[in-house]
């Protein structure tokens, strides 16, 4: 055990990424686990980089560090203390090259994301990094006083450290002070950025903050995934489209043709049937594949609102129960994603989504009409069944909250057609397909913004009788016989606070459901729409988003291959 000591110590760094952050040692590991992985990383590019060159002033030409989020964000201070300690460079130099050879991709408005590390482990971990951190802030105040004098309230807000009892680093303020260019994910999220989250730093630094709408790739996402779809497309246009994904505005004409639609539906059922006999072989539920298929995968948050979807069900599931001869397709609901581990609540929403599928299994009023499945260990290789499977797309976060969804780029580019919020690159997707080619509902980023001093759930739930009668069934334990009041923390997050408009949106995303359920009785304009959709979705190519990196920020230029 002894000989093994220092291996196992070393080896339980890596062995868990993401770890636990709920306790103060769930933490340190996630901080040292960081600083790890960018000094290794560091390590590496530099040693190439001094192998090829030893003229430090070319780094910015010949190496381009993204960070990924915050996550990554102590490469600032990491790489100035290689260029002033390992080669000796002046302050003003390194800085210089350290802010050249660094950009920054922001992943989220969430202030619980923007990471904020205690100023105690810098001291006791990284103190040379500290010393760094500290000369890289008084200068960065030097600055903000200086072009806004007088205004300490700015100067608070700008600074990399927190200050209060317990003083933390700001990692995000870091990273965009550190770096040549700050980006957003999507072009909601980017103006959200620079307007509210870092709004201080953006007036600081203009130049430096743009958008850099996020984008998947044809390759697996539909090539790979859905086989039959792509021939059908190929067929119809050619193959140029694996590469150049704009080739698929040439599918819009095709809209109308009744024999591309039949072809275009018969690959969308093929997948549902693939799907169905997947599912039944590998998790045992049977589902119908004559069914809408109804999709919610991303991982479980209370802004992405999974809750607000079971609350649509519990409504169509009441309907069904007061009046069984009401005119309703057959719904498949589909969710899959995880939650973090020390995210109570989102876990049990998880829960209440499979208590709701048991419930509504065994209720013989609406069997066959109604199913939900909550899909266990959802993972990329699960995604490329479903996705080309779904007919309906669920995005429907909180306006404002969504950087911008990939999801959504996925569901799109394979024909199911998008249920959701004006939020993060559905805004986007929306505008390239046409608003009415989307079931668009709920309230905006400005309206959710406005309305936070006034806003009062209860409303709702005294206003609107389907809304009272879902929430009254669930708090009845008719979700939960065997554990009365398991769900009882759902009733504060909706009626106490309902910080993420639940209950403000309901409406609006069930009358949104009705035209959904309307059109799709209407199989050709169903088809229609779904194939305008896919004919638009060239814009979110990771392709796209790749070269305006490339061109933009790391100023490479494409390698032609022959």
């Amino acid at each position: 055990m002894g000989a093994l000591a220092k291996t196992l110590a070393a080896e339980s760094l890596t062995r868990v990424l993401y770890p636990d952050d709920s306790t103060s040692q769930g933490q340190g590991l996630r901080f040292v686990q960081e600083y790890f992985l960018v000094a290794s990383s560091l390590a590496d590019l530099i040693r190439r980089f001094r192998r090829g060159s030893a003229d430090w002033s070319a780094l910015p030409e010949k190496v381009a560090i993204q960070l990924n989020d915050t996550h990554p964000a102590v490469a600032v201070p990491e790489l100035m203390r290689i260029l002033l300690d390992d080669a000796h460079l002046g302050w003003d130099q390194a800085w210089d090259l350290t802010e050249r050879t660094l950009a920054y991709t922001n992943h989220t408005l969430l202030p619980e994301a923007l990471e904020k590390w205690p100023l105690d482990w810098f001291e006791k971990l990284l103190p040379r990094h500290l010393e760094i951190v500290f000369e890289i802030n008084r200068r960065l105040l030097d600055g903000v006083r200086r072009r806004f004098p007088g205004d300490e309230g700015r100067v608070e807000r700008a600074s990399v450290i927190e200050e209060g009892p317990n003083k933390h680093v700001r990692m995000a303020n870091l990273a965009i002070v550190g770096s040549h260019s700050t980006n957003g994910v999507a072009a909601i999220h980017s103006a959200l950025l620079r307007s509210l989250t870092v709004r201080d730093l953006a007036e600081a630094f203009p130049e430096r903050f743009g958008n850099k709408t996020n984008g998947v790739t044809p390759r697996r996402w539909l090539l790979l995934a859905n086989p039959s779809l792509a021939t059908t497309i190929t067929e119809a246009i050619g193959a140029d489209w694996i590469s150049d994904l704009d080739q698929l505005q040439r599918l819009r004409p095709l809209a109308d043709d009744a024999g591309f639609r039949d072809a275009f539906q018969q690959t969308k059922q093929a997948a549902k049937t693939a799907f169905a006999g997947w599912l039944r072989t590998s998790v045992g539920e049977r589902i119908d594949p004559n069914s809408i298929f109804d999709s919610q995968i991303k991982r479980i948050h209370e802004y992405k609102r999974q809750l607000l979807n079971a609350l649509r069900i519990v409504v169509l599931y009441n309907r069904l129960r007061e009046n069984p001869n009401v005119e309703m397709a057959p719904r498949t609901f589909l969710f899959g994603g995880k939650a973090a581990p020390a995210y109570r609540l989102a876990k049990l929403i998880i829960k209440f989504l499979n208590n709701l599928a048991a419930t509504i299994d065994t209720d013989p009023a609406v069997r066959g009409r109604l199913k939900v499945v909550f899909l266990p260990e959802y993972c990329v290789s699960l995604a490329e069944r479903l996705i080309p499977a779904s007919d309906v797309s669920n995005q429907i976060s909180t306006a404002g909250y969504e950087a911008s969804g990939t999801s959504n780029m996925k569901f799109m580019m394979n024909g199911a057609l998008t249920i959701g919020t004006r939020d993060g690159a559905t805004i986007e997707m929306a505008e390239e397909a046409g608003e009415e080619n989307f079931f668009l509902f709920g309230l905006t980023a400005e309206q959710v913004a406005d309305s936070r001093a006034w806003y009062n759930p209860g409303w709702h739930y005294d206003n609107q009788p389907e809304t009272r009668a879902a929430l009254d069934l669930i708090f009845s334990d008719h979700f939960s016989r065997g554990e009365p009041g398991v769900f009882d923390p759902l009733r504060s997050a909706l009626l106490t606070q309902d910080h993420y408009m639940h209950l403000a949106d309901l409406a609006s995303y069930l009358e949104a459901d009705r035209g959904l359920c309307a059109l799709y009785a209407d199989r050709d304009a169903w088809a229609r729409k779904s194939i305008l959709n896919v004919a638009s979705s060239g814009k979110f190519s990771s392709d796209r988003t790749i070269s305006e990196y490339a061109a933009d920020i790391w100023r490479v230029s494409p390698c032609p291959v022959e």
